[in-house]
């Protein structure tokens, strides 16, 4: 099979970043197409409850599935720097490390995913009319868990030796299969709810299949040969290291946005559903920040591995205006055509009005967003994983919370509610900002990163 790596340590950055960022912004679209369709399947052609339901459910998902994709984000930086090293023995090791680690992982996010839904859902308040259907749901999706599980850890690996068109052609097979199954078991077999988390998990798990068999005929020393998988101590403690810190960070942020999402169902159905919505259509609007993050990433991983701390500044430099530009435009057309989007995705008034809400008080925000995006992950592109972990569980996690609680206590409302998000932005921006500029990165010292 032909080799589709990139090596980043020599040519023009723009032109680097932008190549590999255009596939991974087009791939993180047909990914977020996934739960999207399936919450405008449920809100047209079953209901509002079932649209509260799926939208409301993301929470707890992405609580087991973002502690994994935090190792993903480890075993990636050590890919990436053996890579740019080209150390291809290392390259080796580390990747068969990873998907030895990925089978541990799929049979632990199973079970744990089954364990928490009965309490998580009341701890989230989840109202009685929803609380059957997003049961059914989460049951069926952490049953199939390991198929987005296994689709990430081999994307991750494609991505750090600079590949992001392949995972991105898998993607697309895997979104369309995911639409066509959702109308056929809704529509057609009226399976509701669990038709689309039926759906949902079939297509993760040949997206899979697709980048397994990929991985396993790529040359090169990222290639997986199935005999040699077996954890080294070496690779495992250096992905821990870098993995573990960001898995911790995505777990508990996410759990910390179930109590947000316990601060949101209070005001109902309708509320759930049009948050659900805005959700959906917010990370469509911040696709390019977060393809261009991790290109940057990728780009800074390869670079200070060559011992090339300058030039990875300079991307990381390039990547900010590149996602400070695309978002801002973005932004401004969100919030413009806030109706039609909500209007596209339900035709229920209360619903519209509450997402217009959402999307009128958020989204003039979201250029904070590309400072703690770009800046976390050039530093864990050198391996600095602690401090950005650090910085957004006291942003996302104890700020929010504290904020969110202040304000209940003072009596305010939906508003404020709404502008919890932002607020959790503005202050991990701040915070990296100030990380980053005293990082070994930005000194050259890489004897301290």
């Amino acid at each position: 099979m032909a080799r589709m790596d990139s090596d980043m340590t020599e040519g023009r950055i723009w032109r680097h970043l932008l190549h590999f960022s255009i596939p991974m912004a087009i791939g993180l679209l047909f990914q977020q197409l996934y739960n999207t369709v399936d919450t405008l399947v449920v809100g047209r052609f079953v209901g509002q409850q079932a649209q509260a339901a799926v939208g409301s459910t993301g929470p707890i998902i992405n609580t087991v599935v973002g502690f994994c994709a935090g190792l993903a984000t480890g075993a990636s930086v050590v890919i990436s720097q053996r890579y740019g090293a080209h150390d291809q023995k290392g390259l080796g090791k580390a990747v068969h490390t990873t998907i030895a680690l990925t089978f541990v992982l799929s049979l632990l996010a199973t079970v744990a995913g089954q364990l928490i839904i009965g309490p998580m859902l009341a701890f989230m308040q989840t109202p009685d009319d929803v609380v059957a259907e997003s049961r059914s749901y989460l049951s069926i999706y952490f049953a199939g868990v390991c198929g987005i599980l296994f689709y990430n850890i081999g994307s991750g690996i494609l991505q750090a030796v600079g590949d992001s068109r392949r995972p991105l052609i898998f993607l697309i097979i895997s979104a369309a299969l995911n639409t066509i199954l959702d109308l056929l078991f809704v529509l057609a077999f009226g399976m509701g709810v669990e038709g689309v988390a039926w759906a949902t998990i079939l297509a993760q798990i040949v997206s899979a299949v697709l980048i397994l068999i990929t991985l396993s005929r790529s040359e090169g020393g990222y290639g997986i040969r199935w005999r040699s998988i077996r954890i080294d101590r070496e690779s495992l403690t250096t992905i821990l290291k870098i993995g573990l810190p960001s898995s911790i960070q995505s777990a508990i942020t996410s759990f910390s946005n179930v109590f947000v999402q316990s601060y949101i169902n209070f005001f109902g159905s309708a509320c759930m559903a049009g948050y659900g919505v805005y959700a959906k259509i917010d990370a469509f609007a911040l696709i390019p920040v977060q393809s261009i993050s991790m290109a940057s990433t990728t780009f800074v991983g390869q670079n200070w591995g060559a011992g090339q701390p300058k030039r990875a500044r300079e991307g990381v430099r390039t990547a900010t205006l590149m996602s400070l530009a695309a978002t801002t435009v973005l932004g401004v057309l969100v919030f413009l055509l806030a109706r039609p989007l909500m209007r596209f995705f339900s035709p229920e008034p209360e619903v519209i009005d509450y997402g217009i809400r959402f999307i009128h008080i958020i989204t003039p925000f979201y250029i904070t967003i590309c400072f703690n995006q770009i800046y976390a992950g050039a530093l864990r592109g050198v391996g600095d994983a602690t401090m950005p972990t650090v910085i957004m569980l006291a942003s996302f996690v104890a700020f929010r919370q504290v904020y969110l609680a202040v304000t209940k206590a003072l009596g305010a409302g939906f508003v404020s509610v709404a502008l919890a998000y932002p607020v959790g932005w503005i202050m991990c921006s701040t915070l990296l900002v100030l990380r980053y500029s005293r990082s070994a990165l930005v000194r050259g010292d890489r004897a301290r990163a």
